[in-house]
């Protein structure tokens, strides 16, 4: 088991937005997080990578207790997260922001920087050789040294999954890596998950376009109003009264 999050839970002012969430990722597995909006889905993102602090659970990676952690030290461990929206460095290219996201970079260190130079320069080009492989796997030549703010919402998605690559993850959690992208996109975006998949990495994805979603993961759970009401097979789920309700009163497609 890489991934295992307990009875995670967030309230705010008494207002419950998750409650018990308890989720268990695999060795190599793909799951999705599907519900509504305002599901508390994003919410549940937030709390398992750090950005968030929990009431109560626990997040357990690697058989490490994560709870107390901040998200750049669960980045450090081996999860890190996407965005609904990317939060790319607008003013920097492509390749610079896949160059920022590597870890324990020496020259950031100024004794390194000064005293050491010739292991921040051997360092540098590693992570150069390893920034050209993520540039050349994501079909990002074109623009890698275009500033990021410029790309399309595409390619900024395939940036984040490129950002997220580049920390070393084994886990990485994909936040409506669909929203706003056309279909030869994300066929594009499910293959390159698919091979990151096979690699090894496993993948917690939020996504509200189910047929995407479903031809991707072996497994969903379901969130609604704060709460985990189904988990199974995608047809399984999408085929439980529960979760029809839960989308449009019975209307899911």
């Amino acid at each position: 088991m890489i991934l295992n999050i307990n009875d995670m839970s967030k309230a705010y002012s008494g207002l419950v937005v998750v409650d018990k969430v308890s989720i268990r990722l695999h060795d190599c597995e793909m799951i999705g997080v599907i519900g509504p909006n305002g599901a508390g889905k994003s919410t549940l993102f937030s709390l398992v990578t750090g950005f968030l602090e929990a009431n109560d659970g626990d997040v357990v990676l690697d058989g490490r207790s994560l709870g107390r952690h901040s998200a750049a030290e669960r980045a450090r461990h081996g999860m890190v997260r996407t965005f609904q929206v990317p939060r790319e460095f607008a003013n920097m290219t492509v390749r610079e922001n896949l160059m920022a996201a590597a870890p324990r970079q020496s020259g950031e260190n100024l004794i390194s920087a000064f005293f050491r130079p010739r292991l921040v320069a051997a360092q540098e080009k590693e992570i150069g050789s390893r920034v050209d492989e993520t540039i050349a796997f994501l079909k990002l030549e074109r623009v890698a040294d275009s500033l990021a703010g410029r790309l399309s919402g595409g390619q900024k998605k395939l940036l984040e999954l490129g950002r997220a690559l580049m920390t070393g993850a084994r886990v990485i959690l994909l936040d409506e890596p669909f929203a706003g992208v056309n279909p030869v996109l994300i066929e594009e975006l499910s293959s390159k998950i698919r091979a990151l998949n096979a690699r090894g990495i496993g993948f917690l994805i939020i996504e509200h376009d189910l047929g995407a979603l479903s031809r991707l993961v072996s497994k969903l759970y379901v969130m609604d109003r704060g709460r985990l009401i189904a988990s199974g097979t995608p047809q399984e789920v999408l085929a439980d009264p529960l979760v029809r309700e839960a989308y449009i009163g019975g209307g899911l497609a």
